[in-house]
């Protein structure tokens, strides 16, 4: 075992009365509620009106739903082909989580153009708190010993003592924290969005900053991927890998698309999204 390594021996179970819920689920719930939070005073701050928050967030679900699906099933190909209707069955395997997001983007911003017809706005408040839920999850993981990577001799390393129930297989193996290594990297991508969103290109009320965002997490998780237990697919590539650089190509080439368009503009329709991003700037000035 490594002498660096760093031992979990808790009770990952919060018992209350006869029942018992996981620390994981805990503070994962504390997580989204801070995203949602976060999410309601940009909303409230881009004076767009914060009850419609809710049927945003709602719509989120189905497309996260189907997104998770089916990149799971990407992920594990041959047990699906075996049996496809296992596909629908929410009692077999999980949700991946890179296509799930994308699928939660696309539903949630239909909504959103369903709602006032500029889910532009709506995508530009939804970077960060992304973000913050994104990484605060992947540490909610790590309190459940969810994901362990790859076994190490070398550090960082982290093993998982006592009964459980743990996350992983083999939770005393010494390991790769993957979810832990995953978290960190997703708030360096928060702290660069941060300081994008203050930049003069960035704070147009359109979709661009939340591409940036969705484009550098990908790459963020695409390299932590690399220390995952999953089968190389493609060259050195694990098929998260593969979805993840997908995800991080087609968000970039949106982005430059949006800024393009916006750059294109007929001068009248400039002068219109001017006035409106100066309205939505202004707001944001403490």
């Amino acid at each position: 075992m490594p002498t660096a390594v760093l031992a979990f021996d808790f009770d990952p179970l919060l018992h209350l009365g006869d029942g018992a819920v996981r620390w994981e689920t805990v503070a994962l719930a504390v997580a989204i509620f801070a995203g949602v939070s976060l999410a309601g005073v940009a909303a409230r701050s881009a004076r767009l009106r914060v009850d419609d928050l809710l049927f945003v967030i709602l719509g989120i679900v189905p497309g996260a739903v189907v997104g998770g699906r089916i990149g799971y099933a990407l992920l594990h190909p041959a047990y699906f082909q075996a049996e496809p209707s296992r596909l629908l069955d929410p009692g077999v395997g999980s949700l991946e989580l890179t296509l799930a997001v994308v699928g939660g983007t696309l539903t949630g911003s239909l909504v959103a153009y369903l709602l006032d017809g500029r889910p532009g706005p709506w995508l530009r408040i939804a970077a960060l708190p992304m973000l913050l839920v994104l990484a605060a999850g992947k540490l909610a993981a790590v309190v459940g010993g969810t994901g362990q990577g790859l076994p190490t001799t070398g550090e960082p390393a982290t093993g998982y003592l006592g009964p459980g129930p743990w996350g992983s297989l083999g939770p005393s193996i010494p390991s790769i924290p993957a979810q832990a290594l995953e978290a960190g990297a997703t708030l360096g991508v928060l702290v660069i969005v941060l300081i994008l969103s203050v930049a003069p290109a960035f704070r147009r009320p359109d979709a661009r900053l939340f591409l940036i965002a969705l484009a550098g997490w990908a790459v963020a998780r695409t390299i932590v991927a690399a220390t995952w237990r999953d089968p190389v697919v493609i060259g050195p590539l694990r098929a998260e890998q593969v979805i993840g650089i997908l995800v991080a190509i087609a968000s970039g080439l949106l982005a430059v698309v949006t800024i393009v368009v916006r750059r294109g503009a007929a001068p009248d329709d400039r002068i219109a999204m001017d006035e409106s991003a100066s309205s939505f700037e202004g707001l944001e000035r403490p």
